[in-house]
């Protein structure tokens, strides 16, 4: 059974297919460049995922189905706080890219699809179509999460921590729960 598909669904889906194509060339572009084996694992790990969900979400345009859901490998708690953080720049030639180069393409890839799943699954009244592109979001998320933790542990991402945090943040209360409706 086909998916009904209203016009501006087909092309927020085409646009989400565009953007998955693009994202696992990039991935094949960095592979040969990458230097450590953390980074080569995650990134072999991940390239293998978002083919295995590009290729259920074209199963899934041609029948309701579901996405799968991302799981990535060792847990870490995020270091915060600046550490002499390393120069980063553009790189004058392909050759020079180190990991923490890749690592940065590959989180803003995922950062930027995490965006327009989403975008999409807002646009998209086919149920099964919508949440197979929320999981998709969340997939993205995910996976921009282990790299920001790879990032951050090597000292690539690292967090700056404000002072006065608990000032800024200590000065919203609750919502009264008691309130009755205006009418």
């Amino acid at each position: 059974m086909r998916n009904t598909l209203g016009a501006h669904e087909v092309l927020e889906i085409h646009e989400v297919l565009n953007d998955a194509v693009n994202g696992i060339n990039q991935f094949h572009l960095y592979e040969p460049h990458v230097q450590g084996d953390d980074l080569r694992n995650i990134l072999s790990h991940q390239l293998n995922f978002m083919q295995l969900e590009y290729n259920m979400l074209i199963d899934l345009v041609g029948s309701p189905g579901r996405l799968t859901e991302y799981s990535h490998r060792g847990r870490s708690e995020p270091i915060y706080g600046l550490d002499q953080p390393p120069q980063y720049y553009p790189k004058a030639a392909l050759m020079q890219l180190k990991d923490q180069d890749i690592a940065a393409g590959m989180l803003n890839c995922h950062k930027s699809s995490a965006i327009r799943k989403m975008t999409s699954a807002l646009e998209c009244a086919a149920p099964q179509m919508r949440e197979a592109l929320i999981q998709g979001a969340k997939n993205c998320a995910d996976q921009a999460y282990e790299l920001f933790l790879f990032m951050n542990k090597r000292g690539y991402y690292q967090i700056p921590y404000l002072s006065n945090q608990d000032a800024i943040l200590g000065q919203y209360e609750p919502a009264p729960t008691n309130v009755s409706p205006i009418y």
